[in-house]
């Protein structure tokens, strides 16, 4: 007997659950190579080989012969490391279809801060670094970007933001917990274990750790600032403590689900990509939100 596999979220086909996009082809690319599609160098001597830019030229090229091209509109969206992918080949994705098509970008928890750590220390630049050196994604990054930064920095999506010509819409919680467990207070940065039971309760958090935290969520607002300046673009970024919402279904579009401006996710998705209003939504600080989905983050993945 043939297994469907059922989605959620943004890639359900149920109206009641995603009422603006549930009839849509919908496509999901699996995450292959460790490097948000942008991988194109080799270690021969080691028998190592990155493709992910080429996987996803493929990916791409085979959509559009099978009827992609012809599309009246087509958004590209991605969660974590995805959602990062969404970003560095939003322009791309936009210069592959006709110009009276209506092409739009969703990233959801792919915002990924260059940020310091408790310790001290960049655990994401140093994490970064190692991927655009070893799977040689500069030359699959933005020119836009990499012309005038190094290529470790433009692997970060705040430093491709600022460039980007295609309508984007920036999904987001102030408080990712994929980076507070892996890049903002890894174990290497706290040893002595001082931030495990706010890791994974947040209420347990004490005021020096909520104000660290605070910081971080400032980065990300400001990080997003000039970009939700411009009228085409759209965020919803809420002060909860979870890593990717559009893919959920108690997070997209559900009674309870979390709310900014009375708008759930989805609904803010599709005001913004139908042109339907204003779709710029930023939160109050922890813990002000009573409509958030508090979700831990378990196992390290990127």
């Amino acid at each position: 007997m043939e297994r469907q596999l059922q989605f959620t979220g943004i890639m359900s086909n149920r109206p009641e659950e995603n009422p603006d996009f549930y009839n849509w082809n919908r496509v999901k690319v699996r995450y292959c190579d460790g490097g948000s599609f942008t991988g194109d160098g080799a270690d021969a001597a080691s028998g190592l080989y990155f493709r992910g830019q080429r996987i996803w030229q493929a990916a791409i090229d085979d959509l559009m012969a099978q009827g992609m091209r012809s599309a009246s509109q087509a958004l590209l969206s991605g969660c974590s490391a995805g959602g990062a992918s969404a970003i560095l080949h939003c322009d791309e994705f936009r210069g592959m279809f006709p110009s009276n098509t209506r092409v739009k970008c969703l990233a959801d928890a792919g915002m990924f801060l260059d940020s310091v750590d408790i310790a001290g220390r960049r655990e994401m630049r140093d994490l970064f670094n190692g991927i655009v050196r070893l799977q040689g994604s500069g030359r699959s990054l933005p020119r836009s970007c990499t012309s005038h930064m190094d290529k470790t920095s433009c692997f970060f999506p705040q430093n491709v933001l600022p460039n980007i010509q295609t309508p984007t819409f920036i999904l987001n919680t102030a408080y990712d917990v994929w980076q507070l467990q892996e890049s903002l207070a890894p174990r290497t940065a706290d040893p002595r274990g001082l931030w495990q039971s706010c890791k994974q309760n947040y209420a347990s958090c004490n005021s020096n750790q909520l104000q660290f935290l605070n910081g971080f969520r400032n980065e990300m607002l400001n990080a997003v600032k000039g970009f939700s300046g411009s009228g085409q673009n759209g965020v919803f970024i809420n002060s909860c403590f979870a890593h990717c919402q559009s893919e959920r279904q108690d997070t997209w579009y559900s009674s309870n689900s979390p709310r900014l401006g009375n708008k759930r996710i989805a609904e803010a998705v599709g005001d913004w990509f139908f042109e339907r209003g204003n779709a710029k939504y930023t939160d109050c600080a922890y813990p002000c939100d009573g409509t958030c989905h508090h979700l831990v983050f378990k196992g390290r993945h990127l």
